[in-house]
Parts: C-alpha cells; sequence; structure tokens
C-alpha cells in the first residue's frame, strides 16, 4: 500500500508505504498546542516507509523536546508529521494523508484531555511502558 499526502499548500508532498505500526490519538498539551485542536489523531511508522517526494527544500523543524522533531512547510506553515527518534517512529498526522483508513486502537496521554471521548478504545494515562510511560489505563 502507498498512500500521498502534502502540506495545507500543496508544495511538500509525502509518501508513505506499507501499514502503519499504529493509530490512535494523542491528548497531551505539547500535540494540543502544535495541532491547534483538542486531539490529534497520528499514524505511527518506521522511517523507511515515509518519504518526501516533493517540496524536501521547504520542509522545516522544530524541536521541543528530544523525544519531538516537528515537520512542516516553511512556506504555509502545514503540519506535515513529527518524528520521534528515540522510538523509532514517525508520526504522520491522520489528516495529512487523506486517503489513509484510520482506525485507531489507543488513546495516549489521556490524563491530559480536555475532549473527552467514549469510544471504547484504551485511554492510557500516558505512554505505553514499552516506550516509557508507566502503561496505566484510565476509565471513560
Amino acid at each position: 500500500m502507498k498512500l500521498s499526502g502534502r502540506c495545507f499548500c500543496g508544495l511538500v508532498e509525502i509518501e508513505v508505504s506499507g501499514a502503519p505500526e499504529a493509530m490512535g490519538y494523542c491528548h497531551c498539551r505539547s500535540c494540543r498546542s502544535w495541532s491547534g485542536g483538542p486531539v490529534n489523531a497520528f499514524s505511527l511508522w518506521k522511517p523507511e516507509a515515509v518519504k518526501i517526494t516533493s517540496g524536501a527544500d521547504h520542509v522545516a523543524t522544530f524541536q521541543k523536546t528530544p523525544l519531538s522533531q516537528r515537520q512542516y512547510c516553511a512556506k504555509c506553515g502545514g503540519h506535515l508529521m513529527t518524528a520521534h527518534p528515540p522510538l523509532g517512529l514517525i508520526d504522520v498526522f491522520a489528516a495529512t494523508i487523506p486517503d489513509l483508513a484510520f482506525q485507531p486502537v489507543v488513546h495516549v496521554n489521556y490524563a491530559e484531555t480536555v475532549l473527552p471521548m467514549r469510544d471504547g478504545l484504551p485511554k492510557l494515562k500516558d505512554f505505553p511502558r514499552e516506550f516509557g510511560g508507566s502503561g496505566e489505563t484510565i476509565a471513560e
């Protein structure tokens, strides 16, 4: 499977191949602030599955913490993806890939939510244990 996406103005194009490692929602303050929304829909990919196919010279990066390298188009400001080097994964925002059949399986950082979602999915307080979190769940 190969899917394409682009920034807001269309100058930067990306391609993902294969299947994502996971899909879900992040409720952390950082993702909310960056996305401008109450929750961020993520799709996690191995780095080799994500390619910038056009406009790479217009991709800018902002790194607030060692965990996240947020990438966006320098022309329009459109958000593209966030590399997570310590995790060995890239979060390509679900909205960036319009044809992705988004099938979330988890909520992360739900202790910080401002938009409670009653969808029956697991709600993790922070991150899974394998990603350095507690792995604790929170009831809906």
